[in-house]
């Protein structure tokens, strides 16, 4: 069941089951790599389909267009919250930003240079290369917003970022860590490097979101999903260009 409350949360795809409690919805926070990763897979499939017809620039376009429409850009919806957010003056007046459902400057701009550099990313890989590279990018992006939400600080009055994250529970999200992060590492030197690259930005998010927000929201996590998932698809997409699949 916690499988379908965070299909349900994460996706607006039938099958999922909208979680009764809080507390339902702390305990399905393992699940959320994996939805990550099936969320990749449809965004793979895609590229796969229509690479060949229409050409890598119009399937790369369709891909990162699959993954925002799968999730009704629940992400890219904390990651324009959050970049507005920036523009204020103090923790309190970010936070008051934060809340405010228009979409300014600075959350346009992030949205519009995000999403470019997802379609520049993915847009010279071969198709195969393509729907490895969006599952790892999509499942380790989720995978970072659960180690931040089960190690960082809740920011003062934050809503849904600190409010279900208090059930969470260590073994199960330890677990789906590992596994998430040892599936990449299975791939090889273009996992590892994946996985950095999206570890990095994630940091830096938070680090960004400590200082200027004083400690995580719902909004953050949302951003650094979408950052953590942007860095590992240039990561794969940098070092295949280079060096290829280990497996060539």
């Amino acid at each position: 069941m916690s499988l379908r409350y965070a299909w349900a949360f994460l996706t607006r795809l039938p099958g999922g089951a909208h979680p009764p409690t809080e507390r339902d919805l702390g305990r399905s926070v393992p699940w959320f790599p994996l939805v990550g990763a099936i969320v990749g897979a449809l965004s793979g499939a895609v590229f796969w389909a229509v690479w060949q017809p229409l050409g890598a620039p119009l399937a790369a376009i369709l891909a990162v267009a699959t993954g925002v429409v799968v999730t009704g850009a629940f992400h890219e919806d904390g990651l324009a919250d959050t970049a507005d957010a920036l523009g204020g003056t103090t923790p309190e007046e970010r936070r008051e930003i934060m809340k405010d459902s228009r979409l300014g400057t600075f959350g346009t701009l992030a949205l519009v240079l995000v999403t470019l550099v997802q379609v520049f990313a993915v847009m010279p890989l071969a198709s195969r290369d393509a729907v490895i590279a969006l599952v790892l990018a999509h499942g380790v992006g989720r995978a970072l917003a659960v180690a931040v939400m089960a190690l960082a600080r809740a920011a003062p009055g934050a809503g849904l970022g600190h409010s279900y994250t208090a059930h969470l529970r260590g073994l199960p999200c330890a677990l789906s860590l590992l596994v998430s992060y040892g599936t990449a590492f299975a791939l090889g030197p273009v996992g590892v490097f994946a996985v950095g690259a999206a570890a990095g930005a994630a940091l830096a998010v938070g680090l960004i979101a400590h200082r200027k927000l004083g400690g995580m929201t719902g909004d953050v996590l949302g951003a650094i999903a979408q950052i953590s998932q942007m860095a590992a698809l240039v990561a794969v997409s940098r070092l295949l260009d280079d060096f290829g699949w280990f497996w060539n």
